[in-house]
């Protein structure tokens, strides 16, 4: 017979946090076209956050946003804008 590989899962803790309601409509979206669950989706983000492998990734995500030279032309928006279906 062959040697029975046991996988442990790893200890998890519980977090509790305050997200804006725009950001946790955004986490709901991201997990649903995933098929992940809300908490996995919020757990990878803050894997990236402190993984080395992922070193230098919020920096150039800010270059690239940079280099893209976007420009709103003054128009400004609020919280109640993105729950308003009406154009201004």
């Amino acid at each position: 017979m062959g040697k029975q590989v046991s996988i442990e899962k790893p200890i998890m803790q519980q977090l509790n946090i305050t997200i804006e309601d725009g950001t946790l409509v955004a986490y709901k979206k991201y997990a649903r076209q995933h098929g992940i669950s809300l908490d996995e989706a919020i757990q990878r983000v803050l894997a990236q956050g402190v993984s080395p492998a992922q070193k230098g990734w919020l920096e150039e995500c800010f270059r690239l946003m940079d280099e893209a030279k976007a420009n709103s032309n003054g128009k400004r928006w609020c919280r109640e804008d993105l729950y308003n279906d009406s154009p201004r």
